[in-house]
């Protein structure tokens, strides 16, 4: 059995000599890899292995097998190995599960591999990453590009696994288990310290690593956000189990009006009465440690999920008649700031956390920081905070699922580690967020404001809608059959008619906008821009681009692979977008307000408006004298059957040609006189090697 005692921490990416960083990098590849070994250890018989105590998550084979896999895909990945070990093994332990729903059960059936061919497989692997260290190229400081990085990745991630696999091995039965010496309880117990709240002054947190941070971290973590925090209060120790069984002996668990309709969902699921790490026998309660049941601690911290948390303080809120509620993250750093040694590595802190202490909790009055115990340590702290990504932002190319799928507002974060927390887990910018759910080493602390607002970032989840990704992708991103962004073509087109024929620049109306880039492109000669779309799924991403905010979106990429894309208006040098005004219309039956132009561009209206020909019949009446009617179309449509557009399509009257131009011309010369026609290429991206190119014709006409 291998001893888990002095771990090492995350390795700097600095340093003064390659061959000490190889030997530092080699030395915590086995730190990491040993303990790992050491937790399975713990399994007295191979049949454990493919039990599955939390039913939502793979049997631990899996996660025996995953980590060193995990280490081969990405190798390959990046092009720094060029064949793999165990083709079979490889792809069955690559996917884990997110717990995406806990009534979502995967009836999938596996052909796990053998205990034996794990350990053997992990035994190449190991051999294999310490040559490639040996043998590598390696320039400091290490940087995300490098080798060296990728290693550092597959230690991290196996570092992450080491604490997820021992919540799924406290759910095994114990007769499946061996004590340890190298893994022991805390012995301490009694009853739980009275809670109170200690005053916490706030003022303006700057969030995020910086780029030039020197430690390992995940995509999520980097760029910055800033955030104001009014002064709050905060509980001086996280709640133990004794203050939380008041809520249970308070019939909290069969109070629905405590939970959210998320919590009460969960628990008409798993019919629970109390946290899932505790038992009851004869009137007595007992708590589930990682290899042994004892006596309900009532010093230590409870362990429970998010909905679990949440109940507790809206019961305490009611009896307290104040507002309680869970801490944001924004607060953590504050509360993690109280204390002398806040800019140490979180790891250095005296705490029950790197498997310095013991493996289990401890009292949560034992490790003081500050005017506070456990900030940093013992279980990890659920925040209000759903996770997102900070102003920034980029995904790490070779693992680009990592963050983005919890961007989505149903994974909160916890924050300041536990007790089996080592490595990128154990530092203070460490951002680890899990479904509402989802049980960890986590408990929680509370607070108290006079604010009602939560301070915290608001979640801007990936747009994953094909078409508008398809938008998004045409308005901001990089052309890769043409030679330039056909949105940004269209504009320079538009502003050459504008000088060429002295148009006024007051007032425009760009109809069919979409998700806004013409409109930003225009804005810089414009006074005011109306831009005016059907749908309010394609404007609500103009405005948000407007507000300085990020715009994220995916494309397919190959089959179910797919890229993630972000774009912002400062990145593109698009500075004048407050001129623009976004509102959802009609083409058909526009507000009246919305008159007076000296010039209005048409977007491809004939394609996709029901009755484009209301709209040319009346258009006239709002555009000011001299001003200009600029329309892009291909003449096509999504509705041929539909009698009002079949006619700009191409049509035979009389047994004669009857162009789509024509229908538009019929409609259009009693108030216009045509001033000019162009043509302009737009391509769509379907996905990487896919892209529809459709030529347009842009038309100028001129009020009569």
């Amino acid at each position: 059995m291998t001893i888990i005692k002095n771990q090492m921490n995350t390795p700097a990416l600095t340093g003064k000599s390659v061959e000490e960083k190889k030997t530092e990098l080699k030395l915590y590849l086995l730190n990491s890899w040993s303990s790992y070994e050491s937790l399975f250890g713990l399994i007295n018989n191979d049949d454990a292995f493919y039990q599955r105590p939390e039913p939502l998550r793979h049997p631990l084979i899996f996660y025996y097998g995953h980590t060193a896999t995990f280490f081969v895909n990405k190798l390959l990945l990046g092009k720094y190995i060029d064949q793999r070990i165990n083709e079979r093994l490889e792809a069955i332990c690559a996917v884990g599960v997110d717990e995406m729903s806990w009534d979502d059960l995967d009836a999938t059936h596996y052909d796990w591999p053998s205990v034996s061919e794990v350990r053997h497989y992990r035994n190449q692997v190991i051999q294999l990453v310490c040559k490639l260290i040996d043998n590598m190229d390696l320039t400091l400081p290490i940087s995300q590009d490098s080798l060296a990085w990728v290693i550092l990745m597959g230690i991290e991630h196996e570092r992450i696994h080491l604490e997820t696999s021992s919540v799924i091995m406290r759910m095994l039965p114990l007769e499946h288990l061996s004590s340890s010496e190298h893994w022991p309880t805390c012995p301490d117990s009694g009853e739980g310290p009275v809670n109170k709240l200690n005053n916490v002054s706030g003022r303006t947190v700057t969030l995020g690593k910086s780029s030039d941070d020197r430690t390992f971290g995940w995509d999520n973590e980097y760029g910055h956000a800033q955030v104001d925090v009014p002064d709050f209060k905060a509980s001086q120790y996280l709640v133990s189990n004794q203050e939380y069984l008041g809520f249970i002996e308070a019939g909290g668990y069969q109070s629905p009006q405590y939970w959210t309709e998320e919590g009460q969902q969960w628990l008409s699921y798993r019919q629970a009465s109390m946290p899932r790490f505790w038992y009851k026998k004869n009137n007595q309660y007992y708590q589930r440690n990682l290899l042994e049941l004892v006596p309900l601690p009532l010093n230590w911290p409870v362990e429970v999920n998010y909905l679990e948390a949440k109940a507790f303080c809206n019961w305490k809120s009611s009896v307290e008649q104040g507002i309680v509620r869970l801490p944001s993250e924004p607060e953590w750093y504050l509360l993690r700031e109280t204390y002398a040694d806040a800019k140490a590595s979180q790891s250095s802190v005296k705490a029950n956390v790197n498997l310095e202490c013991y493996a289990s909790s401890c009292p949560v009055n034992v490790f003081e920081q500050g005017d506070f115990c456990d900030i940093s340590g013992n279980v990890w702290q659920w925040t209000e905070s759903e996770i997102d990504a900070f102003k920034g932002f980029n995904v790490h190319p070779l693992y680009d699922d990592f963050s983005t799928p919890t961007f989505d507002g149903k994974h909160n974060l916890i924050k300041g580690g536990s007790w089996i927390s080592t490595g990128n887990e154990a530092i203070n910018s460490a951002r680890y967020a899990f479904r509402r759910h989802f049980f960890q080493h986590a408990g929680f602390r509370y607070v108290t404001s006079k604010s009602s607002e939560i301070p915290r970032l608001k979640v801007n989840p990936f747009e994953t809608d094909a078409d508008v990704c398809q938008q998004l992708e045409s308005h901001y991103g990089d052309p890769v059959i043409l030679a330039q962004n056909y949105q940004k073509h269209l504009a320079s087109k538009v502003r050459h008619y504008i000088e060429f024929y002295h148009c006024k620049t007051q007032k425009m109306l760009d109809l069919g906008c979409s998700v806004g880039r013409t409109s930003f492109e225009l804005a810089s000669i414009f006074d005011a821009i109306d831009a005016v779309d059907f749908s309010a799924r394609l404007i609500q991403h103009g405005v948000q681009l407007q507000q300085d905010k990020a715009v994220r979106y995916q494309l397919i990429a190959e089959g179910e692979l797919v890229d993630y894309k972000e774009v912002q208006l400062n990145r593109l040098d698009l500075q004048t977008a407050q001129h623009v005004l976004f509102s959802q219309g009609d083409a058909a039956n526009l507000k009246a307000i919305l008159t007076g132009y000296d010039l209005i561009l048409v977007q491809h209206l004939i394609e996709s408006h029901y009755d484009p020909t209301l709209f040319f019949k009346e258009v006239h009446q709002k555009i000011n004298v001299g001003g200009l009617l600029c329309i892009v179309t291909d003449f096509g449509s999504d509705r041929q059957k539909r009698t009002e557009t079949r006619a700009f399509s191409g049509v035979k009257i009389n047994g004669e040609n009857v162009t789509g131009f024509d229908s538009l011309t019929q409609l259009l010369v009693p108030h216009f006189e045509l001033l000019a026609e162009d043509e302009l290429t737009q391509e769509l991206k379907v996905n990487r090697r896919n892209h529809i190119v459709s030529q347009k014709q842009l038309s100028v006409w001129r009020v009569k």
